[in-house]
């Protein structure tokens, strides 16, 4: 079972994650790209991290928009390290 984060803990990791926000109990952030097959290219490289980490992300489509969404269910649905590691690693594939 995943410890969750405190709010002192989840403010400290958005300091080095720019553009993400701490809403609605969960990481979220919203990337935009010029075309569809870039989003999708994004969303597969993602698939990929995620299942190294056996950790999966809330992943929401439209054209060239991509919203992720991060929380541990063994947690309660709340914010935890893993969360912070995946989403540190979207940041690195984003810029690939």
């Amino acid at each position: 079972m995943s410890d969750a984060l405190d709010q002192a803990a989840i403010e400290k990791a958005l300091g080095e994650l720019p553009g993400w926000a701490h809403e609605g109990g969960k990481l979220r952030k919203r990337f935009e790209f010029g075309a569809f097959p870039e989003a999708i290219s994004f969303i597969t490289r993602i698939a990929f991290a995620a299942e190294g980490r056996q950790h999966h992300p809330e992943i929401f489509n439209v054209y060239s928009t991509v919203e992720i969404a991060l929380t541990t269910h063994d947690a309660g649905d709340r914010v935890t390290e893993k969360d912070v590691d995946l989403a540190k690693a979207i940041e690195k594939i984003v810029w690939v």
